[in-house]
């Protein structure tokens, strides 16, 4: 019999990914903060839960898809939580970017309770969730892993164990360093060659030609030039992804400077109030501070 799942978190990710389970037959119990957003899982067969210890009294394996690392224990251990309602050996698999280390507190506290735990964050976005083609960086107990797998498999095209609790989050969050550092750099490229004269778009075409081309050039790169700010990842995320980052690296007494600095390029984009706009936006930033008319 296929496994009964859970969703928690309906949001632009979380729908799309819990959709797909409940599309391929797995029996679907949902819950979230907004109870219009689980209007269209309940009219696709999906049970309609009044909390998430509901939704773990209807489920073998529990995912979570919610914000931040705050959100994962209250949906976890807090009350009317998962840990209230499952069952022993129920699994409940995290795929927000939460910290490494609260992940395995959480895990721990789980382990006592008789209960399971993955985390498995995934890189892709919204259309990655909307096609089922996600990156899933998944830690915890391989012989879970095995078990959930199939399920993980319906939500992304690579699914890889890491290792133990906490090696997805560091993973995704690995994900994140190079990913927007990349972005600040291309900014930093698109700002140089506007300020130079030279057309943002006819350098951005030439070095997605070379050793410079990457899927940030691309895309972000390709937001830039339109200034489509509007489209994408919504900054804010990145915001605190690089906060969990910053903190750990100092916690660990390791050098990031790319990633310091980015930290701050990204704090600077939140406080002119872009967070709700693409990460793209870095470039506005440095326009703001270098003080260049918006598109060169």
């Amino acid at each position: 019999m296929a496994l009964r799942a859970g969703w928690i978190g309906l949001g632009a990710m979380g729908a799309p990914m819990a959709m797909h389970l409940l599309r391929a037959g797995h029996p679907l119990a949902v819950w979230a903060r907004r109870k219009e957003v689980m209007k269209p899982h309940v009219d696709a067969g999906a049970r309609r839960c009044a909390s998430p210890a509901e939704v773990a009294a209807n489920a073998d394996v529990v995912f979570t898809m919610v914000t931040a690392t705050a959100d994962s224990e209250a949906v976890a251990l807090g009350e009317e939580s998962i840990v209230e309602g499952a069952r022993p050996g129920t699994v409940v698999v995290d795929m927000a970017t939460v910290s490494p280390v609260a992940t395995r507190e959480i895990a721990a506290r789980l382990k006592a309770r008789d209960l399971e735990h993955l985390d498995a964050p995934v890189s892709g976005g919204p259309a990655g969730a909307a096609a089922a083609t996600l990156a899933i960086m998944v830690g915890g107990r391989p012989e879970v892993f095995a078990r959930v797998k199939p399920l993980l498999a319906r939500l992304g095209r690579h699914v890889l164990h890491m290792g133990g609790h906490g090696a997805g989050q560091v993973t995704k969050l690995c994900n994140q360093v190079a990913q927007v550092v990349n972005v600040q750099g291309i900014a930093e490229a698109m700002l140089f060659a506007a300020v130079n004269g030279v057309d943002p778009a006819k350098v951005r075409e030439a070095l997605m030609g070379g050793f410079a081309a990457s899927k940030m050039l691309e895309l972000l790169g390709e937001r830039m030039v339109d200034r489509t700010f509007d489209a994408g990842i919504p900054a804010r995320l990145h915001h605190k992804d690089f906060g969990l980052v910053v903190e750990l690296a100092h916690e660990l007494g390791i050098a990031m400077p790319a990633t310091a600095l980015t930290a701050q390029q990204l704090a600077a984009l939140m406080g002119h109030g872009w967070g709700t706009y693409d990460t793209s936006s870095l470039l506005r930033v440095l326009e703001a501070q270098s003080g260049v008319k918006p598109g060169g």
